[in-house]
């Protein structure tokens, strides 16, 4: 039978994309206001950004090993070989929640056939591993084919982003108490990029403006043969900004596809409003 492909909510997939592939969405859970939510089902990332513009301080737990064991029982009993692309284990510890769920199942089964995939991404850079892993399916790949697949798209995943208020960013323990104020005081966009599943300050720009500039800059020194890809722009509730990077983007390298997506609340509780991420690939598959 088909494989089955099961993303969480880390991923940012956009809800078409999850119907067009049939891939399964595990949410994680979001604590706002003293009350407990799964993103995407029982809360929507705009009641999020806007709780934090009024000063709300969102936070998120892992989705549980009982919630991976039953979607998992329900394809292994199906007989399906299920492949889970998890959100990177270094912020989050649901992969670590899927491994106890598979673990449960092998003890229970003979040889239940369940893959967990660390992408060591977020946002879209997961979500596009998905996207190109659902396209190798579709296409008939065998399990090891499309295991393969899954690994070149995870060493060769790019991210590069920017947060509008660093006081997001420190009360994830991402930037110090002294560099969120003196970044706000300055006007300085920190630009960041994801280095084995982390989050990796990269360098500071001066201004909203310029920094859209130098992500475009940066998309044609680390991507390769941008104009045959998939690239994906996710953003916390700013889509102006977003489509403007796609523009320049589009005159700068003629993209294959720009996918543009609102980061949804899981990542978005630690990101903050204002958030902008590129991601693309450094190597194509021939």
């Amino acid at each position: 039978m088909s494989v089955k492909l099961i993303v969480d909510s880390g991923s940012d997939l956009p809800k078409d994309t999850l119907d067009k592939y049939d891939i399964d969405l595990v949410s994680l859970i979001v604590h706002l206001e003293g009350q407990d939510y799964f993103d995407r089902d029982t809360i929507d990332s705009q009641t999020v950004y806007d709780a934090m513009r009024n000063g709300a301080a969102p936070k998120t737990a892992q989705a549980t090993p009982d919630t991976f064991y039953d979607i998992f029982k329900k394809y292994s009993d199906e007989g399906r070989p299920v492949i889970y692309l998890a959100f990177s284990s270094e912020l989050s510890g649901t992969y670590q929640s899927a491994t106890i769920a598979k673990q449960q199942l092998e003890d229970e089964h003979s040889d239940p056939e369940i893959y967990i995939i660390d992408t060591r991404a977020a946002s879209m850079g997961h979500g596009l591993i998905a996207y190109h892993l659902a396209e190798a399916i579709e296409n008939g790949g065998s399990v090891q084919d499309i295991l393969d697949t899954a690994n070149f798209y995870v060493n060769h995943m790019v991210h590069i982003f920017t947060v509008d208020d660093l006081e997001y960013l420190k009360r994830g323990g991402r930037v110090s108490k002294a560099q969120a104020f003196v970044g706000g005081m300055l006007k300085i966009k920190p630009l960041l990029h994801v280095e084995d599943g982390k989050l990796i300050p990269l360098e500071k720009v001066r201004g909203s403006k310029k920094v859209v500039g130098r992500m475009v800059d940066l998309a044609g020194e680390r991507g390769e043969s941008l104009d045959e890809q998939t690239i994906a722009i996710t953003h916390g509730d700013d889509e102006d900004t977003a489509n403007m990077l796609a523009e320049k983007l589009k005159e700068a390298y003629n993209p294959k596809e720009i996918i543009i997506h609102q980061i949804g609340s899981a990542i978005g509780a630690h990101a903050g409003p204002g958030t902008i991420a590129l991601f693309f690939l450094d190597d194509l598959q021939k």
